[in-house]
């Protein structure tokens, strides 16, 4: 076996095949009303299947909570909440809208003889409304009994408490201070974590079939805060209820909780690696004919030579491919071999495209043509060198292990050097124009006089490429319905107002010019690329932008860098700019660790002038969905950031074909922010380069291989 050849195979078993995954006793744990794995309001120690992801909304006596639950990896288990606790504040003249993180953490797998083992945070970068610490186990006896105890501190130390028993390793667990003020929210109070007294909790649960579960519970939570601010009547440490499971992950639990209100908790848990739509709904691709020669399909057999015969095949070639859903830009013609310049259409899964490619050039070219070279491209720039032998697709189409056979065997290069000859580009290739247009919906989450606001209203988008690389667009907004111009919450920050002036935007605009953007894209030279964006590159500013990437084709490790110089615009977002403007910018890694996880670190000057860095780390599965999280730490200090004290959220993003089971470039993301702040922002520009690039570059090739056929 060539050295060459066995990385590829080597990565495209990871890739495709993988580690089996671990199979535990409970493999769907109800949620509690924490939105973790809890019985009704203490924890297990059991975990979602891995990658899980779980929304769950909780309500009792005046309260909700919200959750939204992540399983990030086999073990680790993490959420954000977002609470109403009705007239909780000032005496119970004011409601509070609460946000925490939770995170939970299973360190011991459940053995025949032994039970799985937990330890967990609650709301341990929040106010400290729930903060919480824990050490929980749980067992299972037989297929339908488990029971979980454990110990807690915080809230969950609150009631029939006794001295922290961690005090033995030193004194200063044994006193615990008061949770933070709302100044203080985002911190992280390690100072607080497992100090304290500690008291003990635990429950059981029964299924008494596949659907119905029924549990009782005794919780260390003394609800002290509840009773002295809302009026809540906790007259007994016990807890019962019921769970019903429904067929398409919807959980509702009904419940009797410390002996006098009635709670219930509405749960949804999806796996994002099921589509919404199992196996799809997009039309299957041509099976690959047998072979043809030159005269019986209608040329002479020196149709190489013939300019007016490989004019007409080079047009067929791109009417077939174009059929196909892919877009065509060139078309080089050999006697054996054929080069194809595309963009994958609309497929948003690269390896779909190359395989639709791949048969429709097998069913349109002369026998004699045995090798298909494909590049394809993004933003006008080649991506890749993609090179497939007809002779492999014809053997390895019905074949079982045809996928990874087939990555194998492809050779997959950079395409720097791989610019279309100008004979070669089709006379309808360039200027593209597009247009689309529809409806839009922009969201505001958790403003405290309003946790939910938005609008909805009319979007268009314009596209010009007159040449490759080169992209004059702009996106106009038009609201019709909504309230976002109803926030009226002044800021307080004092350091530049770059983001938290946004509601005047909101309340000063009406017709946006949300983007209007100049683009050039170019390649420098191998394994780099580059692009500068210059206009009004978000809503907020306007400016210059230059990057270079760095991003070998087949390496996990990519650096950029990347400088603006940025100026603030009008608050009516048309084309007018305020006095502020700033030099900003960032040297960039990224790392694709496998198995979805992706690592990334921005450090550099943010928009108020402040430096710092950014982390990142997103879970993205192989049809496109992606779950991350990040945080930011720059030179301004927690007071001067202000509530939240540094910038943190967590990201989603469900492409359109996960929803649809078609192919499409289209879907839907948003950006969980607790606050939005001055301190750590970062200009918002459209394509940068490595999201421009990856998807066509080996490792996510190899992860998204499996489609190659679809």
């Amino acid at each position: 076996m060539s050295q060459q050849l066995y990385p590829k195979i080597l990565l495209a078993s990871l890739c495709l095949g993988g580690a089996a995954p671990v199979v535990h006793a409970e493999t769907r744990p109800s949620l509690s009303f924490y939105g973790l794995p809890g019985l009704i309001d203490t924890p297990t120690a059991y975990s979602l299947p891995d990658g899980n992801l779980a929304l769950t909304s909780g309500y009792y006596s005046g309260v909700v909570r919200n959750t939204l639950t992540f399983q990030i990896t086999d073990r680790l288990t993490g959420s954000f909440r977002y609470a109403y606790l009705e007239d909780y504040d000032l005496g119970g003249s004011l409601s509070r809208y609460d946000r925490s993180f939770d995170v939970h953490y299973r360190f011991v797998d459940e053995g025949e003889y032994t039970p799985a083992v937990a330890v967990g945070l609650r709301d341990f970068g929040g106010t400290g409304v729930y903060g919480a610490e824990y050490l929980v186990a749980s067992k299972s006896f037989g297929p339908a009994l488990r029971a979980s105890g454990g110990i807690g501190w915080g809230r969950l130390g609150s009631y029939n408490s006794f001295d922290n028993p961690l005090g033995i390793l030193d004194d200063r667990f044994d006193t615990r201070p008061g949770p933070g003020d709302i100044s203080q929210t985002g911190q992280l109070d390690f100072g607080t974590w497992f100090r304290g007294p500690a008291a003990l909790f635990g429950g059981i649960e029964w299924d008494v079939n596949d659907r119905l579960t029924l549990k009782a519970e005794y919780s260390s939570d003394a609800y002290d805060e509840e009773v002295a601010r809302l009026g809540f009547d906790r007259r007994s440490p016990f807890s019962f209820g019921a769970d019903y499971a429904f067929d398409n992950g919807v959980n509702l639990g009904g419940y009797y909780i410390y002996g006098s209100e009635v709670g219930v908790v509405l749960s949804y848990v999806l796996d994002p690696r099921a589509p919404a739509i199992p196996g799809g709904r997009e039309i299957g691709p041509e099976p690959i004919a047998p072979r043809q020669s030159a005269s019986a399909l209608g040329w002479s057999e020196d149709w190489v030579t013939d300019a007016a015969q490989t004019s007409g095949l080079r047009n067929r070639v791109a009417e077939r491919l174009t059929d196909a859903g892919l877009t065509v830009e060139a078309v080089n013609l050999g006697a054996d071999r054929v080069t194809v310049h595309l963009t994958t259409g609309r497929y948003d899964i690269a390896p779909q495209a190359l395989g639709r490619a791949g048969r429709v050039l097998a069913n349109t070219l002369p026998g004699g043509v045995d090798t298909f070279v494909l590049i394809p491209s993004k933003a006008g720039v080649p991506l890749s060198r993609i090179t497939l032998k007809r002779s492999d697709l014809e053997e390895l189409e019905f074949e079982l292990d045809g996928t990874w056979q087939s990555y194998v065997r492809a050779d997959i290069a950079d395409a720097a050097d791989d610019a279309p000859a100008p004979e070669a580009l089709l006379a309808t290739a360039f200027p593209k124009f597009s247009l689309d247009y529809g409806a839009y919906l922009a969201p505001s989450l958790f403003d405290p006089d309003n946790p939910v606001r938005a609008d909805l209203g009319a979007q268009l988008d314009l596209s010009y490429v007159p040449r490759p690389g080169v992209i004059l667009s702009g996106r106009f907004r038009q609201p019709v319905i909504g309230n976002l111009d109803q926030s009226t919450r002044p800021s307080n920050s004092v350091l530049p107002h770059v983001r938290s002036d946004f509601n005047i935007y909101d309340r000063e605009s009406d017709f946006e010019v949300t983007h209007l953007t100049g683009e050039y894209f170019f390649r420098p030279g191998a394994n780099l690329y580059g692009r500068v964006s210059a206009g009004y590159l978000e809503r907020m500013f306007g400016g210059v932008s230059g990057e270079v990437l760095w991003k070998p084709i087949d390496s996990p490790l990519a650096i950029g860098v990347e400088v603006n110089y940025a100026k603030q615009r009008d608050f009516d977002i048309l084309f007018g700019f305020q006095d502020y403007d700033v030099l900003t910018g960032h040297a960039s890694a990224y790392y694709d660790f496998g198995n979805g996880y992706l690592g990334r670190i921005d450090a550099g000057r943010y928009l108020a002038g402040d430096w710092g860095a950014t982390f990142t780390l997103d879970r993205e599965f192989a049809n496109g969905m992606r779950v991350g999280a990040y945080f930011t730490l720059t030179d301004v200090s927690f007071e001067d950031f202000g509530e939240g004290s540094f910038d943190k959220g967590i990201r989603l993003s469900i492409p359109l074909s996960w929803l649809s089971g078609e192919p499409s470039q289209s879907g839907f993301g948003t950006t969980i922010s607790p606050t939005t702040r001055d301190g750590g922002q970062r200009l918002n520009v459209r394509n940068r380069l490595y999201d421009v690039t990856r998807d066509l570059h080996d490792p996510l090739l190899a992860q998204r291989w499996g489609k190659f056929w679809r």
